[in-house]
């Protein structure tokens, strides 16, 4: 490396060190699990992407939530494998509905799951309680997806709520989805509303991000260009993913090119580690048979995401990770 790059990175990673301290975060990683339904919605690899760019967070084990159990299996191997960081376990998921692929198939090719490097656990829901259990620190499970994998889980070793947290991109508390202001069940909730009355009322900690504050997160603009046009490889392999996707939804064709789709589950990861630019308020929720989360007093009480300090904030610190050089 020439002096010149050296100085360059060294700067890169002063930048990313003030950032840090200006938002409120600590330095030590959290070891966290990733739940997700990856390749529906392009937001789970925008997430996973963010997730792995932030030195808070020590992904121990990421696991594909909601059916489709090869295909994310595939996905997740791909990236990882893609943006360098195979060495992280990968979880498959229960096998279930809903079955097949989905937009991003065309990434895949013929990608080979055997191909992968590290190590793919074809049961995802022990891999999460094995992770959970053996760790000497308290794991974080971060899920951005319905949750079969989760009440699983559970259900087969209820003891992971003592020595876990829960974060997640879950509910419509005041608002609704675009910020409307009529609330409507959310998708990861009203998909598989048992699963996720089992999660909401295990004795974990729990922070969620609902639609009231994740429902609004999009780039565009300036923003949207740094990191399409950003020569990462992280941001790289997202946006490949997402030009693959906007040609999968009809109407979307040329979205991609031009601003983000809305980013709901990168709220839950960055509330893994910070709550600096989000509206916090300590609230007892209720999940219902439709998928409805209300605030009922009686309801376990958790911390809730329902507004943002500072909106910009978070979207400058969102495009900051995700093109950085550290």
């Amino acid at each position: 490396m020439q002096p010149s790059q050296l100085s360059r990175r060294n700067f890169l990673r002063g930048v990313t060190c003030v950032a840090g301290a200006a938002a409120g975060i600590s330095r030590k990683a959290r070891p966290v699990i990733l739940t997700t339904d990856i390749g529906d919605d392009i937001d789970d690899t925008w997430a996973l992407g963010f997730l792995l760019k932030c030195p808070e967070l020590d992904l121990k084990l990421v696991v594909g939530d909601y059916g489709k159990r090869e295909y994310r299996a595939r996905l997740l191997a791909k990236f990882l494998q893609t943006v360098g960081r195979s060495k992280i376990p990968i979880g498959m998921g229960i096998d279930g509905e809903p079955r097949g692929n989905g937009p991003q198939r065309a990434w895949l090719k013929d990608y080979d799951l055997g191909s992968y490097p590290g190590r793919i656990h074809p049961d995802g829901v022990q891999a999460m309680i094995d992770t959970v259990m053996q760790s000497r620190d308290p794991v974080t499970i971060i899920a951005i997806g319905p949750m079969p994998n989760v009440a699983a889980a559970l259900e087969r070793e209820p003891r992971i709520a003592k020595a876990a947290r829960f974060v997640g991109m879950y509910g419509s508390v005041r608002k609704g989805y675009g910020g409307s202001t009529t609330p409507t069940p959310e998708w990861n909730v009203k998909a598989n509303p048992r699963a996720c009355q089992q999660a909401f009322t295990a004795p974990w900690p729990m922070t969620i991000t609902p639609l009231d504050s994740c429902g609004i997160v999009k780039l565009d603009g300036d923003r949207y260009r740094r990191v399409r046009d950003s020569r990462d490889p992280m941001a790289s392999a997202i946006i490949e993913n997402y030009r693959i996707w906007s040609q999968a939804n009809k109407g979307r064709n040329q979205a991609a090119e031009t601003s983000s789709s809305v980013l709901f589950d990168t709220v839950a990861v960055y509330l893994a580690f910070s709550q600096n630019f989000c509206t916090m308020e300590r609230l007892g929720i209720r999940v219902t048979d439709d998928g409805s989360t209300l605030i009922d007093k009686h309801a376990k009480r958790m911390d809730v995401a329902t507004d943002w300090k500072s909106l910009d904030g978070y979207l400058d610190f969102l495009v900051n990770r995700l093109t950085s050089a550290g």
